[in-house]
C-alpha cells in the first residue's frame, strides 16, 4: 500500500533540532503568503530515505492551515560535497519555472547557518501518495502498470529538460561523467568505511577496478549526457492521491550534468535486487523473486522510458550501468552507516541497516558481472517499431522548428498581447499629444500608472536572463539579516532565456510606448544587463536596485560627434585616475534616455589609457547625470522626432569628478563589456523591430480591406496583393532567423553566436523598413503624418540600421566568418 505524505512524518530527532523562533521569523518574511503571527506553529520530520533531514512545518492561523517542507543540510562533519541543497534548490527551481518536469515549488533558499544551524531551503508540500515498496502491495495489477508507466515517463521528461535553456547549462560537466563518478564514489567509499567507521569491503575495491576498465566510450564524449537526478526512484516520486501521475519528484541531492543512462539504470534497481526493509538478507529482484502481477518486465520498463526519451535500446554498455549504480549505491549505503555509527544520519533504525545494505549491493553487482547475458537483443515485440515511428516523428518534429512557445511563454505572450490592446493602444495618442506639446519633457501621470499595473500583472522586468538574475541575486545576498532584499527578488525578472523573451519583446515592439511600461525599454535594458553582468555589490545597490524597481531611467553615452563611433577604438573621451576619483572630459551625442527627467545614472565609455593595447584602452564607468561639469547641450532629432519625454541628447563633460569606486570591472575593460552588452541587448531592438513589422502588416490589411480605389478595395488590386505577401514572406524569414539568433546566443554565448546575431542585425531592420514603407504607401497621405504610427515607427526602424551598428559592419562580420568556415 501507499504512504499519505505526512504519515511519513514523525517527532523531530533531537539530534536535529534547531530554533523554531529563528525559522518562523525567517519563513514569515521570505515565504509569500506565509502567516507572519500564525496561532500554532508545528514542525514534524520525514524519516523515510533522507540524507538531508526534511521536515514538515504546519502553520496555522485560525481555521487555515498551511503546510511546507524545510529540507536542510545534516549538522556535524559532513563529507566533501555532500548535502549540498544550494544544487538542489537550484535545480527545483530551473525545472518549476521553465519545464513541465513535476517537481514542488521552492520558496527560498538561506545559505546563512546562524538561522538554525545549516543552510537549508523551504518548498511545496505535496499532499500525495509515497510507494515505500517497489512491488506495489494492495494495488490493483492495471494500477501497478500505470505506476511504472508513469515513472519511466517522468524519468524521460527529466531527461529531455534543455539545460541550456533554462539555466542549468553550468550545472556539471557533461563529458566522462561516469569515471568522475566512479572516481568520487570510490573516494567516498574510502572515506565512509575503516576503523571507528563502516566495515570496508575488499570487493567493493575490486569492483572499482572493474568499472574502471569498462567505461563506455559514450560517456566521454558526452553523447548521453543532460540532467541528471542522481536518485531516480519510485519512493523518491509523489503520486497523485487518487490518480496514477506523479506530481513530484523528490530528493535532488545528487543531481548534475552526465550520462543519462546511470540514471535509468538505477531507477530499474527493484528489477535487479531487494535492499527494502523486509528483505535484507535477499540478493534477488523482481528476476528472481517473480515480478508482482501487472508490473512490467525489466525490457518492457527500459523500452517504455526508451520510448517516451527517444533513446535506442541500451543493449552494449547495460552491464556496465546496472553494475555502476549497484557500487553507488553501495558507497551511498556506507556513507549512511557510517553517519549513523557518528550520530548523525537522519535515516533512524534503516540508517542502522544501511551497512549490511552496501554489502548485498556489491554481492549483487558481481553476480550481474559474470551474467553473460543482461538484455535481450532487441525490445520486446511490437516496441521496436514503436521507438523508430516515435523517433521519426520527433525528427520530423525538429525539422518543421524548434521555435514553439512553452507553456509558461505562450501564457506570458496572451497576457501582454491583452495589455496592450487594453491599456496601451488607446494611450497611444494621448502619449503622442504630450510628446509634441510644449510640455513634452514631462511625464504623462498615466504612464507611471501603467507601469505599477505591469508589476501588479507579472509583466516587469521580462527582459532579465535567468543567469544574471542568479549572479544578482548571489552578490546581494546577505544585504540584510537573513538573504536578499525581498524586492529585489520581486524585480529580477521572470527567469526567461533569450529566446523565451524574444516572443514576448516582439509583442512590444508593436508600440513604441510598450517596452517602457514594462521596463524593458532601452537604453535601460542594456544598462541594467551590465550591472547585472559587471557591476559589483556596491554598485548593484546604488544603481541597479532603483532601476529595477523603475524609480530611475538611464543612459549610455558612447558615440562621440567628432569621431566614427560604429568603431569603438576611435572614441577620444578622457576618464584619469586622480586620487580615489577619476576626472572626464569629453562630448558625447546620442545619448538615448538623457532627456528624461527621471534620468539619474550615465554609463560612459572612455579612455583610461590612451598608450595601451588598442582594445585595453577604454574603460565604462558610473556617472551620476547631476554630477557637476556635465552639461545637455541640446536634443537630437530623428527625421524631426525628438522622442520626448525619452530623448536623445548632446552632452558635454568638463573635469567631471567621479568617485573611484564607480568603474566597471576595471581599467581596460570597457570594449569587453561593451561586446557584452551588444549581444543580448541589441538582439532586443530586433525583436521588437518584428513587433513593429507585425503591427504595420495588420494595419495595412486593415485600410486595405476598407479603402476602395479605381472601383475596388485595395485588397482586391493585384498589385497590393503580391507585394503583400511578399512582405509576409521576408517578415516571417527574418522572425526566425532572430529566434535563430537568440536561440544560439542561449546555447553558444555572445562570440560564437557572432555570426547569426549580425544577421539578424541586417534583416530585421530592413524588413521591418520594406513592410512600413508598404504600409505608408497604402495608407498615403495619412501614412507619413503623425495621425497614424507609421512613420515614427519607419524612423525607429531606419535609425536601428545605424544605432544598432552599421549594416556594413555586420555584413563585414558575417562574410569573414563565412570566409573562415570556407579555409577550414
Amino acid at each position: 500500500m501507499a504512504n499519505r505524505t505526512c504519515d511519513l512524518a514523525g517527532q523531530v530527532n533531537p539530534a536535529h533540532a534547531f530554533d523554531l523562533d529563528a525559522l518562523l521569523s525567517y519563513a514569515s518574511f521570505y515565504v509569500e503568503g506565509f502567516p507572519i503571527s500564525p496561532s500554532k506553529f508545528s514542525i514534524f520530520q520525514f524519516g523515510h530515505g533522507q540524507s538531508n533531514p526534511t521536515f514538515l512545518l504546519e502553520v496555522s492561523s485560525g481555521s487555515s492551515v498551511k503546510r511546507y517542507v524545510l529540507r536542510k543540510k545534516p549538522s556535524g562533519k559532513l563529507l566533501e560535497s555532500a548535502h549540498a541543497v544550494e544544487r538542489e534548490f537550484q535545480v527545483l527551481q530551473a525545472l518549476g519555472i521553465h519545464t513541465q518536469v513535476p517537481v514542488p515549488k521552492v520558496f527560498c533558499l538561506c545559505t546563512d547557518s546562524s538561522v538554525i544551524g545549516t543552510p537549508f531551503y523551504i518548498m511545496e508540500y505535496l499532499d500525495g501518495r509515497i510507494f515505500i515498496d517497489p512491488r506495489l502491495p494492495g494495488l490493483a495489477p492495471n494500477r501497478r502498470r500505470a505506476i511504472y508507466s508513469a515513472a519511466a515517463t517522468t524519468l524521460a521528461s527529466v531527461h529531455s529538460a534543455d539545460v541550456d535553456a533554462i539555466g542549468l547549462g553550468k550545472f556539471g560537466r557533461r563529458d566522462n561523467y561516469c569515471k568522475r563518478q566512479v572516481e568520487r564514489w570510490a573516494k567516498q567509499y574510502i572515506a565512509s568505511t575503516g576503523e571507528g567507521k563502516s566495515e570496508r569491503n575488499t570487493k567493493m575495491l575490486e569492483l572499482i577496478d572493474w568499472l574502471r576498465q569498462h567505461i563506455p566510450l559514450e560517456d566521454s564524449l558526452g553523447a548521453t549526457s543532460g540532467l541528471v537526478h542522481g536518485d531516480f526512484r519510485i519512493d523518491n516520486l509523489v503520486f497523485h492521491p487518487t490518480e496514477d501521475r506523479v506530481i513530484g519528484i523528490l530528493d535532488w541531492e545528487l543531481s548534475t550534468l552526465g550520462n543519462q543512462m546511470c540514471d535509468v539504470a538505477y531507477c530499474c534497481m527493484p528489477f535487479i535486487v531487494d535492499v527494502g526493509t523486509d528483505g535484507v538478507q535477499q540478493q534477488g529482484g523482481f528476476e528472481v523473486t517473480g515480478r508482482p502481477e501487472g508490473i512490467p518486465s525489466l525490457a518492457e520498463h527500459l523500452a517504455e522510458y526508451c520510448s517516451a526519451a527517444k533513446k535506442p535500446w541500451p543493449l552494449a554498455q547495460w552491464k556496465f550501468y546496472v553494475a555502476f549504480s549497484l557500487f553507488r549505491g553501495a558507497s551511498i549505503y556506507a556513507g549512511v552507516h557510517s553517519r549513523w555509527i557518528m550520530g548523525n544520519a537522519s535515516g533512524g533504525e534503516r540508517a542502522q541497516a544501511a551497512g549490511i545494505k552496501a554489502n548485498l549491493l556489491i554481492e549483487t553487482a558481481w553476480s550481474f558481472v559474470r551474467r553473460k547475458s543482461v538484455l535481450p537483443e532487441h525490445p520486446p515485440s511490437g516496441q521496436l517499431q514503436q521507438l523508430e515511428n516515435e523517433s521519426e516523428c520527433q525528427d520530423q518534429l525538429d525539422e518543421r522548428g524548434r521555435f514553439v512557445p512553452s507553456k509558461k511563454v505562450l501564457e506570458l505572450r496572451k497576457r501582454l498581447i491583452k495589455f496592450l490592446e487594453d491599456c496601451i493602444y488607446p494611450m497611444e495618442n494621448e502619449f503622442y499629444k504630450l510628446a509634441q506639446s510644449t510640455a513634452r519633457w514631462t511625464i504623462h501621470p498615466e504612464e507611471e500608472n501603467l507601469k505599477e499595473l505591469a508589476k501588479r500583472e507579472g509583466l516587469w522586468n521580462l527582459f532579465i536572463p535567468f543567469d544574471s538574475a542568479a549572479r544578482a541575486r548571489k552578490l546581494l545576498d546577505g544585504t540584510n539579516k537573513f538573504s536578499i532584499d525581498k524586492t529585489c527578488v520581486n524585480f529580477l525578472g521572470a527567469g526567461l532565456s533569450n529566446l523565451e523573451y524574444g516572443y514576448l519583446c516582439e509583442i512590444m515592439g508593436r508600440s513604441a510606448w510598450a517596452p517602457q511600461v514594462f521596463n524593458c525599454g532601452a537604453p535601460d535594458t542594456g544598462n541594467m544587463e551590465v550591472l547585472l553582468r559587471y557591476g559589483n555589490k556596491e554598485q548593484l545597490q546604488e544603481w541597479l536596485i532603483p532601476l529595477l524597481e523603475g524609480e530611475i531611467r538611464s543612459g549610455f553615452a558612447m558615440t562621440e560627434p567628432q569621431v566614427a563611433s560604429s568603431d569603438a577604438t576611435n572614441i577620444e573621451c578622457s576618464i584619469k585616475r586622480d586620487g580615489d576619483s577619476y576626472i572626464i572630459n569629453g562630448r558625447k551625442w546620442w545619448t538615448s534616455g538623457a532627456m528624461d527627467p527621471r534620468c539619474k545614472l550615465l554609463i560612459v565609455m572612455g579612455k583610461t589609457d590612451f598608450t595601451a593595447p588598442r582594445h585595453k584602452q577604454q574603460s565604462m564607468i558610473l556617472v551620476d547625470i547631476q554630477t557637476p561639469g556635465i552639461r545637455i547641450e541640446r536634443p537630437l532629432t530623428v527625421f524631426g522626432y525628438d522622442d520626448a519625454p525619452h530623448g536623445h541628447a548632446e552632452i558635454s563633460f568638463e573635469n567631471v569628478r567621479v568617485p573611484a569606486k564607480n568603474i566597471l570591472l576595471g581599467e581596460g575593460r570597457g570594449f569587453e563589456i561593451a561586446q557584452g552588452r551588444l549581444g543580448p541587448g541589441r538582439l532586443h531592438h530586433c525583436m521588437r523591430l518584428i513587433g513593429a513589422a507585425e503591427r504595420g502588416m495588420q494595419i495595412m490589411a486593415q485600410r486595405a480591406l476598407n479603402r476602395t480605389t479605381f472601383g475596388k478595395l485595395i485588397a482586391e488590386h493585384g498589385s497590393f496583393l503580391s507585394d503583400f505577401a511578399k512582405c509576409r514572406i521576408e517578415l516571417e524569414k527574418s522572425r526566425l532567423l532572430v529566434l535563430e539568433a537568440a536561440y544560439q546566443l542561449d546555447r553558444l554565448g555572445n562570440k560564437k553566436a557572432a555570426g547569426i546575431l549580425a544577421m539578424a542585425k541586417v534583416s530585421a531592420p530592413n524588413t521591418a523598413l520594406k513592410v512600413l514603407d508598404m504600409a505608408i504607401q497604402v495608407h498615403g497621405g495619412a501614412g507619413v503624418s503623425s495621425d497614424t504610427i507609421l512613420a515614427h515607427q519607419w524612423a525607429i526602424a531606419r535609425t536601428l540600421r545605424i544605432a544598432d551598428g552599421p549594416d556594413e559592419v555586420h555584413i563585414g562580420t558575417i562574410a569573414k566568418l563565412e570566409l573562415r568556415r570556407a579555409k577550414l
